[in-house]
């Protein structure tokens, strides 16, 4: 087992799924089981391609582009040849460690959240659809596959989104996920037919090293990276596609983990930062992705102060995360992006499973109905706190590390380094107040904190190992560690743009960074430990402010104002032409027309031969004055 077959990794999920839909009601426990077995397998097998991978990096070192393996699909001599296959390098190996295994930390803890439910087997056939698509994206060494994963992606979302469908809000918010991604996607789709109209091949590196050699014109390589960047924005979630991820709460908690930490939202990060070289190439391109990164993550900073329902707070906070990974992506550092998306998934994927713990067992997700579960989940409460704290970015948790190499990418421009800086303690706030409203304090509701009772054991297990990794995975970013991993040195030295980079420890910039983190987690605690009753005031005296963050910008109510008065205006005018004009008039009057020629020509059919007869003279007399007029 290698590099160049790991097709086998999406291929064990896919067919669980396969296998759930024929026979899952047949199978025991509606065939839970196997989808986990599938996942787990898919996991195993990450290591001997990690193993490859280091043999292969110690071999060829820099030189090493990575491993490739295909087969035709199709082909159009002369003129089209598809292919199918996959593409391992770095990049590919750090997306298949987070999706492999917080997809089995989510299935595992599955066994007990989801146990009941009345869709139980088709939401394992789903999840291990959605752990399918992922792989295979990430795996793609065309766009052609990756186009078809991806949509694959955003398909799995929409069915688990709306898990719930008998609720109008999941219904909706399913709906809204897939159509507001589906307009990305639709830039995606004409930027790989633009790609593929200049270089007439849909590989990945083969259009790379065409986009390189210059061999494609500038105007079609502009627009490309700009689709793209369109296509990656409606996936992770960045500004003005925003709007669908907090909504994406109304489905399970566990689908919720696995949305933010190892599948839909990291697609979009993941294809800019494999697309990364045609970015480089394209004046602003760059630029325009670090803009973009920076608004979406300085916007979403202030919405988790306002929230109350504890999935929506993590959903902003996974939305600046987002925002971070894109700036880093921006600034040209793509092992920072890398890193951050690698740690992110642990505490992400953290943090919802143990808000998922506190909804399972007190039945609430407001935080206003909750407080005073630290004795009665002491489990849940260490394991959130880690990951809240990472999010944070307190030293020295896995965030820490990730966030403090954004910093240092992000050093030589000033403005967005200053940003970043102002968001650090505004990030590290709404997670100290979503922990104490959580944990501390006394219970709001005491009957709710009265029986509550920490996770059971196929959700704690998930929990503790997903904490563990929370505390320990940044220090790959130390060459130390990635040399005893058997890797060349650490991430710097594994994913890269032009030429390796070997960690430095930059102490001013981490300096500052722990002090405004420290500053914002002061703040949090003094305002909703020490004087609760100051968010309250804060809140009267700043009205205008505070509803503004409560209803989130008002962007929902402007999307829904442009969709009633110009979608659906305009809809109306279209489908009263397409009624009218072409349908009635356009189709109908054509047939109605015939119809009536020949109900006019019915008359002229009377069955008498001397009407006949009478109908020839007729004509042979009209035929010879024709004739003798011509003549004469």
């Amino acid at each position: 087992m290698g590099m160049t077959d790991a097709w086998l990794l999406p291929v064990l999920p896919a067919g669980a799924f396969a296998v759930l839909v024929l026979f899952g009601p047949y199978l025991p426990r509606r065939g839970d089981w196997l989808a986990i077995a599938a996942i787990f397998a898919s996991f195993v097998l990450t290591f001997p391609i990690i193993a490859d991978l280091t043999s292969a990096l110690a071999e060829h070192g820099e030189e090493f582009v990575g491993a490739a393996n295909s087969i035709p699909w199709l082909e159009v001599p002369g003129n089209l040849e598809l292919r199918l296959g996959v593409h391992v390098d770095a990049i590919t190996v750090v997306m298949l460690v987070v999706g492999s295994f917080v997809a089995l930390m989510v299935q595992v803890y599955s066994l007990s959240y989801m146990r009941g439910d009345s869709r139980y087997g088709w939401y394992y056939a789903a999840m291990s659809l959605f752990a399918a698509s992922m792989l295979a994206l990430v795996l793609a060494d065309n766009f052609l596959l990756l186009y078809f994963a991806w949509e694959l992606v955003g398909l799995c979302s929409y069915l688990l989104i709306g898990h719930y469908s008998h609720l109008r809000s999941a219904a909706e918010a399913a709906k809204k996920a897939f159509i507001t991604t589906r307009l990305g996607d639709v830039g995606l789709l004409i930027a790989i037919i633009l790609l593929w109209r200049d270089t007439g091949t849909f590989g990945i590196q083969e259009v790379i090293a065409a986009a390189q050699a210059g061999e494609i014109r500038t105007e079609v390589l502009t627009a490309s990276v700009v689709l793209l960047l369109l296509g990656a924005m409606g996936k992770s979630a960045q500004f003005p596609f925003h709007v669908w991820l907090p909504d994406a709460m109304e489905g399970p908690t566990p689908v919720s983990a696995l949305i933010h930490a190892a599948t839909m939202v990291v697609a979009g990060v993941y294809l800019v930062a494999r697309t990364l070289p045609l970015f480089e190439l394209v004046a602003g391109g760059p630029e325009l992705v670090l803009a973009i990164g920076l608004f979406t993550a300085f916007l979403s900073a202030f919405l988790g102060l306002v929230m109350t329902d504890i999935k929506r707070v993590i959903a902003y906070s996974t939305i600046n995360s987002l925002g971070l990974m894109f700036v880093a992506l921006g600034v040209g550092a793509p092992a920072a992006a890398m890193l951050y998306l690698f740690t992110h998934a642990f505490f992400k994927a953290l943090l919802f499973l143990g808000a998922g713990s506190v909804i399972h067992a007190t039945e609430r997700q407001d935080v206003n109905q909750l407080g005073g579960l630290w004795s009665k989940m002491p489990l849940t409460g260490v394991t959130f706190a880690v990951g809240a704290f990472s999010m944070a970015g307190l030293p020295f948790l896995a965030g820490f590390w990730a966030k403090d190499e954004i910093l240092v990418g992000a050093l030589e421009n000033r403005v967005a380094f200053s940003f970043l800086l102002l968001s650090l303690p505004v990030t590290a706030m709404y997670m100290t107040r979503l922990f104490i409203l959580t944990f501390l304090g006394q219970a709001r509701e005491p009957e709710v904190a009265k029986h509550a009772h920490d996770a059971p054991l196929a959700m704690s297990v998930p929990l503790a190992l997903l904490a563990l990794l929370t505390l320990v995975t940044g220090l790959v970013v130390f060459d130390q560690v990635g040399r005893a991993l058997g890797f060349p040195g650490g991430i710097g030295e594994l994913i890269f743009l032009g030429e390796p980079e070997v960690f430095h420890f930059d102490t001013g910039v981490a300096a500052a960074s722990s002090e405004l983190v420290a500053l914002g987690i002061i703040a949090g605690w003094f305002a909703w430990a020490v004087r609760p009753e100051l968010p309250q005031r804060a809140a009267q005296a700043f009205r205008p402010i505070h509803a503004m963050l409560v209803n989130k910008y008002y962007l929902d109510d402007f999307y829904q104002a442009i969709i009633d008065r110009v979608v659906l205006a305009g809809s109306r005018v279209l489908a009263w032409f397409d009624r009218n004009v072409v349908n009635d008039t356009g189709v109908d009057g054509s047939a109605l027309t015939t119809g009536f020629m020949g109900y006019l020509l019915k008359f002229q059919q009377t069955g008498k031969l001397p009407n006949y007869a009478l109908a020839m003279v007729i004509g042979v007399v009209a035929l010879a004055l024709v004739a003798f007029t011509l003549k004469t």
